[in-house]
């Protein structure tokens, strides 16, 4: 089918050289049964959690200042902050030096690492997680830390087979998600065996509740503490035993 494109002024066909000139035009049903049709949406991708790469943190003091520590992408591994660290070795003085040292949940060893930076006689790491152990094994090789070795158990039955007061200073951290599971304070019991009178232990806790909780009894007091974000942390100084009543 054609269309005659008319003269807008007269309404007549429009001429050129006096013929009549005809302009034809497609029919736009035509047109429209030939138009491609509009391309079809994208599939949007699948809807996945982006992989995290393993982290990294560093030494803040001492002799091993700045070395990075990997921290691997595990369940419950939770480092102790830069601000939290800093603050507790404020408390305990930058010269760990002579001291027995005992990271009992090591995870990535920034506690365990920096009490090696800054002097400490020696340092048991106690990581049950073997991948975690292995990465904290090349970190004391990488960094040279002689004094600072690695132990692939559990972290209570390590304790269990140390003998009594066998370390000046003990960091328990163990992942938060089990602070309903009695881990903290068994861990602060297995502690208070391990130390000295006057000995003093670092304890992270998810609320202030949960710290007074674990902290309560003969065996403690609280020397310093304070609060980070989520973080509740304190500073411990063990207790003499209380005489046996004759």
């Amino acid at each position: 089918m054609r269309k005659t494109l008319l003269s807008p002024a007269s309404g007549r066909p429009h001429r050129a050289g006096g013929h009549a000139a005809m302009l034809t035009l497609p029919d736009p049903t035509h047109i429209a049964s030939h138009m491609p049709g509009k391309p079809a949406p994208a599939p949007r991708p699948a809807n996945r959690q982006p992989q995290r790469g393993p982290g990294v943190v560093r030494i803040i003091g001492g002799s091993l200042k700045r070395s990075k520590l990997v921290v691997a992408d595990r369940p419950g591994l939770r480092p102790t902050p830069d601000r939290v660290r800093e603050t507790l070795f404020n408390w305990l003085g930058q010269d760990l030096g002579g001291l027995r040292c005992l990271d009992l949940f090591a995870g990535s060893g920034a506690l365990g690492l920096e009490a090696a930076s800054r002097g400490a006689a020696s340092v048991d790491l106690v990581e049950r997680d073997p991948r975690l152990a292995k990465l904290l094994a090349d970190a004391c090789a990488r960094l040279g830390a002689a004094q600072a070795h690695v132990h692939a158990r559990d972290a209570l039955q390590f304790a269990a087979g140390r003998p009594a007061a066998s370390y000046d200073l003990v960091f328990i951290d163990p992942p938060f998600t089990q602070a309903a599971s009695g881990l903290h304070a068994a861990a602060l019991a297995a502690a208070a065996r391990l130390l000295p009178p006057g000995g003093q232990a670092y304890l992270e806790a998810p609320d202030a509740r949960l710290l007074e909780a674990w902290t309560a009894g003969p065996d403690w007091t609280v020397h310093r503490q304070d609060r980070a974000g989520a973080v509740h942390y304190a500073l411990l100084q063990r207790l003499p035993a209380e005489p046996v009543p004759g």
